[in-house]
């Protein structure tokens, strides 16, 4: 009995582990995650990896939310120097390709966000992948120093 209720438990938290990731035809979008703000703070970001298992690129043109209006940025460094860029024309996800978007890199960027992201909460947003259609999805929020690995976020 003891060995039955922790298969169930097993498959109970397996579950949940896989409940925050989405689909939409070929695209995959994984564990969907956010930092805290401060507040008063007028802007938040957006982290997940995209996988596109189709046989066609796709292309990830925007997004939108309720709670703020959502960009594509990057960032790189450039002779010592963080740099942001906005990314207007989309991104392209080539077949069997994958794009990851995290601290220091590819995010979405939430401008005029409604009021603090607190951390435990989620945050839902669509996401736009022109003809491939939309998908909505949960952005978990962490601490504000959180980072992502392998769908878990860790201060």
């Amino acid at each position: 009995m003891i060995r039955l209720a922790t298969l169930l438990a097993a498959a109970l938290l397996a579950g949940a582990a896989f409940a925050h990731d989405y689909s939409i035809g070929g695209v995959k979008i994984d564990h969907p995650w956010s930092r805290a703000t401060p507040p008063g703070a007028q802007v938040a970001v957006g982290y997940m990896r995209i996988v596109n298992t189709s046989d066609a690129p796709v292309t990830l043109v925007g997004g939108s939310a309720d709670f703020a209006d959502v960009q594509l940025h990057s960032m790189t460094v450039k002779d010592g120097m963080m740099l942001m860029e906005d990314i207007p024309d989309g991104l392209t996800i080539a077949p069997g390709e994958s794009l990851t978007f995290e601290p220091g890199g590819l995010h979405l960027m939430f401008t005029d966000i409604d009021g603090p992201f607190v951390e435990g909460e989620t945050r839902k947003a669509t996401l736009d992948f022109g003809e491939a259609g939309t998908v909505e999805v949960d952005f978990s929020v962490g601490g504000m120093g959180a980072t992502h690995d392998h769908g878990a976020m860790t201060q």
